[in-house]
């Protein structure tokens, strides 16, 4: 018989008896810190029942809690109703809210478990700093997980391969020389990586380790004159072992890499990003070795992707919007003779319709297609078990991806299923004013990426509304669907890694959420561009990269200005050039209707 959450929370608190502690913390995290993890590390999802992909379990001897921010409060009620287990809803406020239930509920002296192994050095500063008041322990050198999950999942083991040209334009010994460029410069003599997507991006290589990234379970030490890779020798092929040596790089096994940081020589100096790398790694070197604690150079080289990979992310978008064509045409077909549609069919037909095109790898997300009440929740899931019909009136929310050979694309559309309403129509055309706001601005070189945030809300605050995630977020090149380090949003807190440089992409997707009712997000991609250079200096704009169109039967046109109404028209063109030579029959029809300018009322 399956073990419930409060089976598997009770043996988990019998281990900590016998352990002499007080607690323990169990993140959604891995050795990668990844943001989604292999089964292997679901740990957290496990133990709780709460499967969203972001929250982190504490458990006392008495008490239990699930902290999440607000994009799952409704799914984690749902999933923890008899588990024993309180949902402790996370503000942007308060990130820290949870370290101080955590002190007051543990005793002074006490002792908490923490894998340590899965626990990033900047957390576990915030966590002593936390304890250290009351003279409480952190204890990480213990795996929880480990003694209480009996049919714990293997550890993925999905090949490599390569990412070539022209997909990969710059060679891997180009990348490792820009690395290293960095590593003197730094002062540094040694620089560990722990996190996938540098690593894939680096070595020109990708895996599936993952779901939705191509990515693979792997650490990197590079030197000034060596590079260790740190994996399962089984993954990797013998064409690419033979390619990695000849640029230098030697292969190690993946549960080796702490035995070699702790053979690094003494008096030197290892750079590690205290954000990517957990403490049981950092730690495993000699405390002769100065540690010095730094971004990832490779974040900021691949956060500005290339002219070249600019040019294939342009035709992977041309693609990814000739897929959507194809589903749109088919299923507002079967919407108009009235078939049996579901939120499940529409996530089967578009992963069909991206499947179909050149290229195509994976999705670099599970789908969310929710209608009416199911977008009103930002990361709502339709399931076999629980999923909303396409019937009656209302507004159908789509928020895709896809990993092409030559780019990452992520959109969101909404759709009118019947006759939406007035205030539907409202919403969508405030949340549309924002996203243009947002697509059309133009800034000085220099400006931190969380300062632009308020262009997209201003056209929603004045309504009086507002939206509790972030505007925007890095996406990568075959990549990770989420990158770092640009964040546009207000609840980031600001850095200088957070400036929007040239060659980034960011999404833009303000929403608003009316819940039980109905949700609107909007979301293309914009890669930050050169815009010109005045006596005040250099300013930079936004290209819109992604190409589908935005639905105008959704639209309240007294609430849009001419030059708003100017620039759909001008997306539209675009679209339609560029995306008509790729269909044809239905779905040419469809993008030719959707992409009619709008028809103005007289002034």
């Amino acid at each position: 018989m399956t073990a419930t959450p409060a089976q598997r929370l009770a043996h988990l608190r019998a281990f900590l008896a016998e352990q002499g502690a007080d607690a323990c913390l169990i993140p959604s995290a891995d050795p990668h810190l990844s943001e989604y993890l292999p089964e292997h590390w679901q740990g957290r999802a496990w133990l709780s029942g709460f499967a969203g992909s972001a929250g982190l379990l504490l458990v006392t001897r008495q008490a239990a809690g699930v902290w999440t921010d607000s994009r799952y409060w409704e799914q984690a009620t749902q999933e923890l109703a008899g588990s024993g287990i309180d949902l402790m809803k996370q503000v942007a406020s308060q990130p820290q809210a949870h370290l101080q239930w955590l002190a007051d509920q543990v005793p002074e002296g006490g002792t908490v478990l923490v894998d340590g192994q899965v626990l990033s050095l900047g957390s576990a500063a915030a966590l002593r700093r936390a304890l250290e008041p009351k003279g409480i322990q952190l204890r990480t050198d213990l795996d929880p997980l480990a003694a209480i999950w009996s049919d714990r999942p293997a550890l993925p083991a999905a090949p490599l391969y390569a990412h070539i040209a022209p997909h990969a334009p710059q060679p891997r010994s180009a990348k490792l020389a820009q690395v290293r460029q960095a590593l003197a410069e730094a002062k540094a003599d040694w620089h560990f990586i722990s996190s996938l997507d540098d690593i894939a991006w680096l070595l020109n290589l990708r895996g599936a380790d993952v779901p939705y990234n191509p990515v693979f379970l792997a650490h990197l030490l590079l030197g000034r004159d060596s590079c260790q890779l740190f994996i399962d020798p089984a993954k990797v092929p013998a064409e690419i072992r033979a390619a990695l040596a000849a640029d230098g790089v030697a292969l190690a096994d993946y549960a080796q890499a702490a035995t070699e940081l702790g053979l690094l020589p003494a008096d030197s100096t290892l750079l590690v990003d205290p954000a990517r790398v957990t403490l049981g790694l950092a730690e495993a070197a000699p405390t002769s070795v100065k540690r010095l604690e730094q971004i990832n150079p490779s974040t900021l080289l691949k956060a500005c992707k290339t002219a070249e990979e600019v040019a294939q992310v342009r035709t992977a978008m041309e693609e990814d919007g000739a897929a959507l064509c194809v589903f749109f045409a088919r299923f507002e077909a079967a919407l108009a003779r009235g078939e049996r549609l579901t939120e499940l069919t529409v996530d089967d037909w578009l992963s069909e319709a991206r499947a179909a095109r050149p290229h195509f790898v994976s999705l670099s997300f599970a789908t969310i297609a929710g209608f009416n009440a199911g977008g009103a929740l930002p990361h709502y899931r339709a399931t076999e078990e629980a999923h909303a019909e396409l019937q009656g009136d209302g507004l159908l929310l789509i928020d895709s991806g896809g990993q092409y050979l030559g780019g990452t694309t992520d959109i969101t559309r909404v759709v009118p299923i019947g006759t939406p309403s007035a205030a539907q129509k409202r919403d969508f055309t405030l949340v549309l004013k924002g996203m243009l706001a947002l697509s059309r601005a133009r800034f000085p070189a220099g400006v931190a990426a969380p300062m632009l945030d308020a262009l997209a809300r201003e056209p929603i605050w004045a309504a009086g509304i507002d939206y509790g995630h972030g505007t925007g977020h890095g996406v990568g090149y075959f990549l990770n669907v989420h990158e770092g380090p640009q964040s546009i949003s207000f609840y980031a807190t600001v850095t200088p890694h957070h400036v929007l440089r040239e060659g980034m992409i960011t999404s833009n997707e303000p929403g608003i959420y009316r819940p039980g009712q109905w949700g609107v997000r909007l979301e293309n991609l914009l890669l930050c561009t050169r815009a010109e250079t005045t006596e005040f200096g250099d300013f930079l704009a936004f290209e819109t990269l992604t190409l589908c169109p935005l639905d105008t039967r959704c639209l309240d046109l007294a609430l849009l200005r001419a030059d708003e109404l100017d620039w759909l028209d001008g997306y539209h063109a675009e679209v339609r050039r560029r995306v008509l030579p790729l269909v044809e029959g239905a779905a040419r029809d469809w993008l030719l209707a959707r992409t009619e300018p709008v028809a103005r009322t007289d002034a």
